[in-house]
């Protein structure tokens, strides 16, 4: 299929624009031109990338391909908090997946109004929204162009993979190349040289992490980015994981009496970070550590790991090296309390454990 996209600009009989167009010789008229070759149903698709610096006919190619004005940012709520303002009618458990499928697992920032989020966050949230909404074709203009560079990539890899689940195309227009490994369409468009091209899916490039045991002085950095509220863990051994020389990634463990056991808990991916994967491959790092005896007892232990993080007890039960072993309501330490004061309020909240069998 060939594109052809004219904008006629005829130049004007004025002072300025004779002057203009006699001293940088443009003759004729200032017309866009652009041809493009795009045979978008020779086969199927998922994901799709219109790539090009500004100026260079995206936006108009778009709404030649599509036959439609591309999608702008969503309209939110002003007061409600993003939980409850994306897909209202969905169940909850498909909204909480969603955001954690794109990086944004950070618990307080569910809790704030759009409006209220980094740009980063706010990002991510559009692209849950747009997992739960799953319209049958998306086309997002200035897709990662507001953001740092890091979050793009990041966001554009976790958001591809997620999409892939489920049905649907979307397709990206930005000028940023940098995000093309990472979202890995289906199908990129380069509007600077007018080349299409199929692409083979390949892998998001891989994220080398160093693994170091520390003394806990790294917690207070993390802690504000944990989706519970808790001191630090007492007797515990801590583990961070460095990317670049940059701390990413936080566990604890300790041992459970008798030594037969180990307890993981305050996992913690700083949320530039999320969504790639990170968080399950430094856990499983840490634990095979203390399966083969390597840590400071000497002794080899499995480990029991706690959590009522929806988007992260959904993803240890995909893992083969996990099994669930418990499935518990309990309250909160601060709702234990306010029912002591006699207050009423509060949930309960679902506490699930599971055990690396590796």
């Amino acid at each position: 299929m060939k594109i052809d996209i004219h904008h006629a600009s005829p130049i004007p009989e004025t002072y300025r624009a004779a002057r203009v167009s006699s001293m940088f010789n443009v003759e004729g008229d200032a017309d866009f031109r652009l041809t493009v070759e795009a045979d978008l149903s020779a086969r199927p698709w998922q994901v799709g990338l219109i790539v090009g610096p500004s100026g260079s006919g995206k936006t108009s190619l778009g709404r030649a391909l599509f036959g439609r004005e591309l999608d702008a940012e969503p309209q939110w709520p002003r007061q409600d908090v993003i939980i409850d303002a994306i897909s209202p009618d969905s169940e909850m458990d498909q909204v909480t997946a969603a955001l954690a499928a794109v990086g944004l697992g950070s618990v307080p920032s569910w809790l704030r109004p759009w409006g209220h989020l980094s740009n980063g966050e706010q990002f991510r949230a559009n692209l849950a929204r747009l997992l739960c909404e799953r319209p049958a074709l998306a086309v997002v203009d200035e897709f990662t162009s507001t953001i740092d560079r890091h979050v793009a990539r990041i966001g554009a890899a976790a958001f591809a993979k997620a999409w892939r689940r489920g049905p649907g195309q979307f397709v990206g227009v930005t000028c940023h190349d940098d995000v093309v490994q990472w979202l890995n369409p289906d199908w990129v468009i380069d509007t600077r040289s007018a080349e299409f091209k199929w692409r083979r899916l390949r892998r998001a490039p891989r994220i080398s992490m160093e693994i170091h045991k520390t003394d806990g002085s790294y917690w207070p950095l993390f802690e504000p980015h944990h989706y519970l509220k808790l001191p630090r863990m007492v007797a515990a051994d801590y583990y961070v994981g460095f990317v670049d020389g940059e701390p990413v990634a936080h566990v604890c463990f300790s041992p459970r009496p008798g030594l037969v056991e180990a307890r993981a808990c305050r996992l913690v991916i700083m949320p530039e970070w999320q969504g790639a994967g990170l968080g399950l491959r430094f856990l499983n790092e840490v634990c095979a550590l203390w399966r083969r005896g390597v840590n400071r007892y000497e002794r080899p232990m499995p480990t029991l790991f706690h959590t009522s993080h929806p988007g992260l007890a959904t993803a240890l039960r995909g893992q083969p090296l996990w099994a669930q072993v418990s499935a518990n309501l309990g309250q909160s330490s601060s709702v234990k309390r306010k029912s002591i004061k006699g207050r009423l309020g509060g949930h309960f909240r679902a506490v699930q454990g599971f055990r690396y069998v590796e």
